[in-house]
């Protein structure tokens, strides 16, 4: 699969050539930095604009295989003249459709643009290098904006994140490596970072939103307040308990956790898929006949597998101790740093087990969820 390169080496780029072209007065239509990937980027030049005292350009963001939201967008660099003050200053923020942050814990302060550190080096870098080329030893604005980053971050994590206005300017190695891992790994640190940032030190887990309705409308809790883990449950919690937290919930679907009550910490299928197995000891372990162990065997999902345990009677202690296994694996892999609890749903049947210590979770959610006098 083709690799691509972040929006922070097309910012970086599309600097260095509004730089290049304001300075020299020269003319061009590409230009080519180095990555911290040690990848050379060589990216075409458009929406060139030249003014007295600054030039802007964009840059067509190359995504390479990777499905990633902001892929064929605009990045667009402004570069202009400053006051220098005797020193030479290279000044960044952001422009239209280039995000603010509002909450603690990110990359950057509340206030400043969300264009992360290594894409901020990466500007000042190449910015730096036109300067020393062109002999030129004043201050320089770079201001960075994307025409569609306002629409296109509605469907990235920004909003929940805390980051308004627009799209971030990311990367750390200037590469984009096709359906990443780390990208949602690093995605599951802000969001632990942030949380912690802003005191806590109890934080609820889920795979995702599925199952919203049911934990809304039976718990009053909206997931979407929730750190989404996807599959990683193994490494969010290594980061859980790096990050000092002391408490952890753990809520999603039977479908999902049933794979962390046999100590799978990724719960992706091409990793492991042993769900009908651990149902079926469990059920057996239950006093479930073998025939009704083989039934479950041969069932394509977990809540068709759910029916035939309740049609056994043995719905309730399967649940029960898978919940258990669930919160032991957690704390096992947490080195007994992490207390933890878990909630099991399903689809059509809803609550199909919590451990003992979830009805404190919620006491504890509603009272940060109740206005501040």
């Amino acid at each position: 699969m083709r690799y691509g390169f972040t929006t922070g080496s097309c910012a970086a780029a599309a600097a260095r050539a509004a730089a290049y072209m304001l300075l020299t007065g020269r003319q061009t239509q590409e230009i080519t930095i180095d990555t911290p990937g040690n990848i050379p980027y060589t990216a075409r030049l458009s929406h060139i604009r030249r003014e007295e005292g600054k030039v802007s350009c964009g840059i067509e963001k190359d995504g390479g295989d990777d499905p990633d939201v902001t892929t064929g967008m605009l990045i667009c660099a402004e570069v202009s003249c400053i006051p220098s003050g005797g020193k030479q200053v290279i000044e960044i923020d952001g422009g239209p459709g280039i995000g603010r942050v509002t909450r603690p814990g990110l990359d950057q302060p509340v206030g400043n643009a969300a264009i992360n550190h290594v894409p901020r080096e990466m500007i000042a870098r190449e910015v730096t290098q036109v300067c020393r080329l062109a002999d030129y030893k004043g201050s320089l604005k770079v201001l960075i904006f994307a025409p569609e980053g306002q629409k296109v971050a509605a469907r990235t994590y920004n909003p929940r994140l805390g980051i308004t206005g627009g799209i971030s300017i990311l990367g750390t190695s200037g590469i984009v490596e096709p359906m990443s891992s780390q990208a949602i790994l690093d995605t599951i640190k802000v969001e632990l970072n942030q949380r912690r940032a802003e005191g806590y030190d109890y934080v609820v887990v889920s795979p995702g939103n599925y199952g919203a309705d049911f934990m809304k409308k039976n718990y009053g809790y909206d997931l979407e307040r929730s750190v989404k883990c996807s599959n990683f449950v193994g490494e969010t919690i290594d980061m859980a308990v790096a990050l000092g937290f002391k408490k952890l919930l753990l809520a999603g679907h039977i479908g999902k956790l049933i794979k962390v009550a046999g100590g799978i910490m990724n719960t992706h299928s091409r990793e492991a898929d042993c769900r009908m197995e651990l149902l079926a000891a469990f059920a057996v372990r239950a006093g479930a006949k073998a025939q009704t162990a083989c039934r479950i065997m041969e069932c394509a999902t977990t809540e068709e597998a759910i029916s035939i345990l309740s049609e056994s009677g043995r719905q309730k202690p399967v649940m029960e101790y898978a919940a258990g296994r669930i919160c032991y694996y957690l704390e096992k892999r947490g080195q007994g740093k992490l207390q933890t609890d878990c909630i099991l749903y399903a689809n059509e049947l809803g609550e199909l087990a919590k451990s003992k210590g979830v009805g404190q979770w919620f006491t504890l959610l509603a009272q940060e969820a109740a206005p501040r006098i």
